[in-house]
């Protein structure tokens, strides 16, 4: 029903508007009263009637007041002005604010009943309107979240000018203007299960996290298989801390329930320019890397010093290193669950984190380079795949020469093998991606199928299907998905005498009215203008 405010200073004329009209069975419901613009504003403001019905003249608040403050505050509610007075001022005032009637007093409720039924009409139109913008736009949220994802990208690479950055991300609905920023990296996966296998806690995880980036203002972008980065702003360091650390408090409380999910996440350091983001990212990327080095969850931070490179002259003690660091499973479980963008934090982390200045020793660093070697041999025969691999460079003396070179080789060794992993696994997506394609011819018709449906049938999560359905498609599932629709609704059109409202509901959409939208969107013009003829049903335009 549409719902009806009336604000009259004069009982007498209230009561008459308000009891003289049967509103339940002329299709209104008459949601409030009062006596003056100062008592209705924050009941309009609560209830949000799509009609306001005020009088003009009355104390405290008037009618021209109450109205410019509805314009500003509730665009979409209708203002009818009832006045005694015929002044031609007051009408002007009226049409400057853009009150939808402008009535005098006396008016009998026939007459009321008449003006609000004109203006019901345009109501239910807009509502209708904004229903299905609101509908196509949740439909879209997969583009959305993929262009933003292109934009942290472009954040971090520290390639484009602030101003295009926050051009791009106004588009958005972004704001990214402070004065201080952090970036925190967040990688989630299941100890009980694959990586890349579809799970409920998943999703609940999912959603939780979402809500905790809405309440404090962070934006979240998802990284694809890398995880989510999540941008932390504020108008000072100490607040930005504050923030940050209630963050990760609410982000741990979040994954607390759930023992076989493990997290890690990793905290850059504060900038206090959007320009310098990359350096946060790099530090965040860093602090990430220590989760290859532990089995435990939680959050790291990037250290404390700066970000100057150490002093390699000190004298080597063997004290100083890490054993924990050297064991070859960080090594496997870098190569079984790293990617590639990581490889330069991950080195760097390993080779500081054992005590960087022991590779000054010649030994020491044919050690590691012999150890990692021989790790990454092991990992790709456990692969076992029938795809060709022409084998790893064996240490050599110029690979251990210096710091830098046994940084270098363990570097290329890991891309290699982590490449050729990748490779494997793409011929497994092809699998999945094929899988859901033939899911999506088969129910395409379901109004009910979503990106969570179909993870769940081919057992992926629906983050990791996302990725996986672009990268191999070259549309985003909901694309994908609306496309197919669209053309077996354009097949049907031209080939069966089906009605629109037919088609609709056999290409997956029970409402027609949001079918013709789609179809309008998508073709560029109506079912019925595409059929070539008119027909008698009621059309969307």
């Amino acid at each position: 029903m549409i719902k009806v405010f009336l604000c009259e200073d004069e009982f007498v004329v209230r009561e008459g508007i308000k009891n003289n009209i049967d509103w339940a069975s002329a299709g209104y419901e008459f949601v409030g009263e009062a006596s003056d613009g100062e008592l209705a504003l924050p009941l309009i403001r609560k209830l949000e009637p799509d009609i306001v019905i005020t009088d003009i003249k009355m104390p405290f608040m008037d009618g021209l007041e109450l109205s410019r403050v509805i314009r500003r505050e509730l665009p979409s509610t209708q203002i009818v002005i009832l006045s005694g007075y015929e002044e031609f001022d007051y009408a002007k005032q009226a049409i400057s604010i853009g009150v939808a009637q402008y009535l005098t007093k006396p008016i009998s409720g026939d007459d009321l009943l008449g003006e609000l039924d004109s203006l019901r009409e345009k109501i239910l139109k807009s509502k209708e309107e904004n229903a299905l913008k609101e509908k196509f736009k949740k439909e879209m949220e997969e583009n959305l979240s993929r262009e933003k994802s292109a934009l942290f990208n472009s954040l971090v690479s520290g390639n484009c000018s602030v101003t295009e950055l926050l051009d791009r991300a106004e588009k958005l609905s972004m704001d990214l203007s402070a004065v201080w920023y952090n970036i925190v990296l967040l990688f989630i996966k299941s100890d009980h299960h694959n990586i890349e296998e579809y799970s409920g806690s998943s999703v609940t995880i999912e959603e939780k996290i979402n809500e905790i980036m809405s309440a404090m203002g962070c934006i979240c972008f998802d990284r694809d298989l890398e995880g989510k980065a999540v941008l932390i702003m504020d108008d000072s360091e100490q607040s930005l801390v504050s923030r940050q650390n209630d963050l990760i408090a609410r982000l741990e409380e979040v994954f607390a329930p759930y023992g076989h999910i493990r997290y890690s996440g990793g905290v850059g350091k504060a900038v206090n320019r959007l320009s310098m983001l990359n350096e946060s990212y790099e530090d965040a990327a860093r602090a990430l890397a220590n989760r290859f080095f532990t089995t435990k969850s939680g959050f790291f931070e990037a250290a404390k010093s700066d970000r100057n490179e150490p002093d390699t002259k000190e004298v080597f003690d063997m004290g100083s290193i890490d054993a924990k660091r050297i064991d070859k499973s960080n090594v496997s479980r870098f190569l079984k669950l790293g990617n590639l963008d990581e490889i330069p934090f991950y080195v760097s982390e390993f080779i500081k984190s054992v005590g960087e200045n022991a590779f000054e020793s010649y030994i020491f660093r044919q050690y590691i380079a012999m150890d990692v070697f021989f790790a990454v041999s092991g990992f790709v025969e456990e692969l076992s795949s029938k795809k060709q691999f022409d084998g790893i460079a064996e240490v050599t003396k110029e690979s251990l020469e210096s710091v830098e070179s046994i940084k270098s080789y363990i570097a290329q060794i890991i891309e290699k093998a982590i490449t050729y992993r990748d490779s494997i696994a793409t011929n497994r997506y092809t699998e999945i991606v094929e899988d859901a394609v033939k899911y999506i011819e088969e129910n395409y018709s379901d109004e009910e199928l979503s990106l969570n449906q179909l993870a769940s049938h081919v057992n992926v999560s629906p983050n990791h299907l996302s990725t996986i359905f672009s990268q191999q498609t070259g549309q985003t599932f909901i694309k994908y998905l609306t496309e197919y629709r669209m053309n077996k609704a354009r097949e049907m059109l031209k080939c069966t005498s089906m009605r629109s409202s037919e088609i609709s509901e056999a290409v997956g959409y029970k409402d027609p009215h949001y079918f013709s939208y789609m179809f309008k969107k998508t073709v560029g013009v109506t079912p019925t203008n595409y059929r070539g003829g008119k027909d008698n049903e009621e059309e969307y335009e």
